[in-house]
């Protein structure tokens, strides 16, 4: 277990969001918030274990889509830490224009600090071909 701790730890502080490099115990820190507010918030939507609503690629009863996974099986490592934190803080309306969701923004509720928290801690979860291509989406948006 601890094994295992450590090297999420390392994994997940090698992807950050496009801001400096934090020391090794502010990455645990903002990872242990991530994880934390990931439970608070994200969870009972998007599954403890990031794996999504069921039949998430298939509309609702609502015409909406569920709420995909944010593990590898998703798309969430597709998109730039930019969309993903605009999406997160203001609503998916926000990237794309007129889309209807059931995901509220969490603008008000989670700070600039936390979204970013809880978007290391996803990301630290992605394998190394997911965390490379969201690398190159961010690089591509530079």
């Amino acid at each position: 277990m601890l094994l295992g701790t450590a090297l999420f730890s390392a994994v997940a502080g090698a992807v950050w969001l496009g801001q400096d490099w934090l020391s090794g115990q502010d990455r645990s820190a903002q990872l242990a918030l991530g994880r934390t507010r990931y439970a608070e918030h994200c969870a009972a939507c998007h599954g403890a274990s990031l794996e999504g609503q069921p039949n998430w690629k298939e509309r609702s009863p609502n015409d909406r889509m569920p709420a995909p996974p944010h593990d590898a099986t998703g798309h969430t490592w597709h998109h730039a830490d930019s969309d993903l934190f605009l999406i997160t803080k203001k609503g998916v309306e926000a990237v794309v224009p007129g889309y209807e969701s059931d995901m509220p923004a969490f603008e008000g509720v989670l700070t600039d600090e936390e979204i970013r928290a809880v978007l290391a801690y996803i990301k630290g979860t992605w394998p190394q071909r997911e965390r490379e291509y969201q690398e190159a989406q961010n690089r591509s948006r530079q």
